[in-house]
């Protein structure tokens, strides 16, 4: 999985390394209303309906960040996230499924027949965390590499899903940001983070 990324500059991610929030883990139910806000948000917008969502979780109305992938049979058709946001996680939720859908520049723009096809993930992310290369762990930490003008990101399932050791994480980030593949030994800056990670059930 590739990842297109909502840029914020660096001065937002070191306010977010600075204000970490606790974060209480997900709810089934609160899972459930993401993902259902993310399907109903790319399909209203396809049909230019208008987007009526609300939530009254507290959780759902945390300023987090988020990325939502979308796959047609198996393969990425599409995925757009932040890792910081200054509105509300549904909101957040909605609009990288919007923009995922749309935006993604890789791919041409959804379609609303074609949704029947498609099915969408959401990762939720923790705060961002500047790591020791060391102190990745494959499976649980996703990377954002920064040198430079140059930035990369991988989601933490990327590297079970195509059997990345911690190295070969690092460098396929490298890679992803425009980057050699050993300048994370090279005064990149390596911060990590965490995703609860849920789909739509099959």
């Amino acid at each position: 999985m590739i990842l297109c990324l909502k840029s914020k500059s660096i001065n937002d991610i070191k306010q977010q390394l600075q204000n970490k929030p606790v974060i209480m883990p997900l709810t089934d139910s609160e899972k459930k209303a993401l993902l259902d806000i993310a399907r109903s948000s790319i399909e209203s917008h396809l049909l230019d309906k208008g987007i009526e969502i609300q939530a009254n979780s507290p959780a759902l109305l945390d300023k987090r960040g988020a990325f939502v992938s979308l796959h047609k049979w198996g393969h990425l058709r599409g995925c757009i996230g932040s890792f910081t946001s200054d509105i509300p996680l549904y909101k957040t939720v909605s609009d990288m499924a919007i923009a995922a859908a749309t935006q993604d520049p890789r791919f041409m723009p959804v379609d609303y027949e074609e949704m029947k096809s498609i099915s969408l993930e959401i990762s939720v992310l923790s705060p961002l965390k500047e790591t020791d290369p060391s102190d990745i762990e494959v499976g649980r930490h996703g990377i954002y590499i920064i040198k430079g003008r140059n930035r990369g990101v991988l989601l933490p399932q990327v590297a079970t899903e195509h059997g990345f050791d911690r190295v070969r994480f690092l460098e396929e980030t490298c890679l992803k940001a425009g980057l050699e593949p050993d300048d994370w030994k090279r005064g990149a800056t390596i911060l990590t983070f965490e995703a609860e990670i849920f789909l739509e059930p099959k």
